[in-house]
């Protein structure tokens, strides 16, 4: 265990441990000194104190963006925090093909796509599409993985079928909007028809990623596996060949 996690800290702004904090939000009112005020007694009741607007911007006629700076009291203690470990090998794309073509015997066929209404492919495709993100290739660059890239707003029942019709071994959705808790909604739906189409020592992986997901949430939400942002297609190539192929040996 680290230095930092065996001990108690306070957030840092000017100087070490002074607690200060920056914050930022929305508040349904035209930007005005009254609009001002209610930014400051919100943080107040927040905890902060003093809080001080330093920034502040119509968003049109009947909203406005805030940003306060102030001084919070709490603690943190990370020896108490919760989060998932990488327990998984990161593998280079050669080692992944060379440990794919050797486990398989053929190539690992993964199936993905934005489910419900969600039209953003912006994560999907970075993790799928050959040109990648930061600056990494996609899975189609992987010469023994093949990727169906389903697009946006598919259905359940056409992403449970087109699954069955590639014989997936892994299904990777993507969701981006988030109003109403659309995420966690279509993805327990997501999960609940998986697991009713198909026996469980034959199901696909499930893995989902998005902005708006906690990683801790895979149990809750009836997934194998949740990424969060910044997730890179190397991160996610390793862990499901890592994942099939423990399948493959038990």
């Amino acid at each position: 265990m680290t230095e930092t996690t065996n001990r108690i800290i306070r957030p840092y702004g000017d100087t070490t441990g002074d607690g200060m904090v920056q914050l930022s939000f929305t508040l349904p009112m035209p930007h005005s000194k009254v609009a001002e005020g209610a930014a400051a007694q919100l943080a107040n009741k927040m905890g902060m104190d003093p809080a001080l607007v330093v920034h502040a911007k119509a968003m049109g006629p009947d909203f406005t963006f805030f940003v306060v700076y102030g001084r919070v009291n709490h603690l943190v203690d990370p020896s108490q925090v919760q989060v998932v470990e990488r327990d998984y090998p990161l593998l280079t794309p050669k080692e992944v093909n060379a440990t794919v073509k050797e486990s398989l015997r053929r190539r690992l066929v993964v199936v993905g796509g934005c489910i419900g209404t969600d039209a953003h492919t912006v994560g999907i495709d970075a993790i799928l599409n050959i040109k990648g993100f930061a600056g990494e290739k996609g899975l189609e660059y992987y010469r023994e993985i093949k990727v169906v890239n389903l697009g946006a707003q598919v259905s359940v029942p056409t992403l449970v079928d087109r699954a069955r019709a590639e014989n997936a071994d892994a299904v990777l959705v993507s969701q981006v909007v988030t109003q109403r808790d659309a995420h966690i909604l279509n993805t327990r739906e997501m999960s609940a028809a998986f697991r009713e189409s198909y026996p469980a020592d034959r199901r696909p992986l499930l893995v989902v990623g998005g902005p708006r997901f906690d990683e801790t949430m895979a149990g809750e939400l009836g997934v194998d596996r949740v990424f969060a942002r910044g997730t890179t297609p190397g991160e996610v190539a390793s862990y499901l060949v890592h994942r099939i192929t423990q399948r493959k040996a038990s």
